[in-house]
């Protein structure tokens, strides 16, 4: 176990099977719920209908586009704020699709870390002790890491996905860390790994040149190329950053 990791938690066999339990009747939940919104809608998910609904958004982002960044931008400062299991990765390829690569890497990166800010203030004035009674162990070995490396801790955190979005944020509001400080390492932190999700959502073609040049438009040799591209980084930028990690760990060790 790695004293400075403050997730790396044992858990009994009865925990294990417990959680388990949980993520599968969560996920059975959600395929009833996505089933039931299928079937009620159905009509209303047709290819022509949702073709119509993106020349209709669009054009509203062309008449407002001022209104469009504010709406969207706040409703991902809600998500991410929120930590809504998936939300952040949807609206990052949604937004990504729909407004191309540099406008969403604007929005998302900006918007990520207002979000991951307002929960470390609601972690810290707010529940502070509640977090502490339920992530006491977590907390302890959160501590100790985080006086040890400092900042530098708060970034690793920040630049390997595998780290829960959530979980920094209730934890990092414990620390004695400054607000701008905790803003300034998540923004810088996040962005890579935003930067690789907005890549592969901006690969994806719109629906209307779907519906206009057919199944050509996505596998046409350019854009095989863009979606391995994109695939390949998703897999890849996580293996990148643990071994960048190691190898920095290593350094300071000696």
């Amino acid at each position: 176990m790695d004293p400075s990791n403050p997730f790396d938690v044992p858990q009994s066999t009865t925990a294990q099977k417990s959680g388990w339990i949980r993520k599968v009747l969560i996920l059975s939940g959600l395929v009833v719920i996505f089933g039931l919104t299928f079937y009620l809608f159905r009509t209303y998910l047709t290819f022509d209908m949702l073709v119509q609904q993106e020349i209709e958004l669009k054009g509203y982002y062309q008449s407002n586009p001022l209104t469009t960044y504010v709406v969207t931008f706040f409703i991902y400062v809600v998500v991410a704020g929120l930590s809504i299991p998936g939300g952040a990765v949807f609206l990052s390829l949604t937004y990504a699709w729909f407004f191309g690569f540099w406008e969403a890497i604007l929005l998302v990166s900006f918007s990520s870390t207002l979000g991951a800010t307002l929960a470390f203030l609601v972690s810290r004035y707010l529940i502070r002790d509640w977090i502490e009674s339920q992530f006491s162990k977590q907390t302890t070995r959160f501590q100790e890491a985080f006086q040890k490396e400092g900042i530098f801790y708060l970034f690793l955190m920040r630049l390997i996905p595998a780290f829960p979005f959530y979980v920094i944020n209730l934890l990092m509001g414990l620390t004695r860390i400054r607000t701008w400080t905790y803003w300034w390492v998540s923004q810088i932190g996040m962005l890579p790994g935003t930067a690789v999700f907005i890549y592969a959502g901006s690969r994806i073609p719109k629906l209307a040149q779907l519906q206009t040049d057919g199944i050509q438009a996505v596998f046409t040799r350019s854009q095989l190329l863009q979606f391995t591209i994109a695939f390949v980084l998703l897999g890849l930028f996580p293996i990148v950053v643990k071994k960048m990690v190691d190898q920095i760990k290593k350094r300071s060790s000696r």
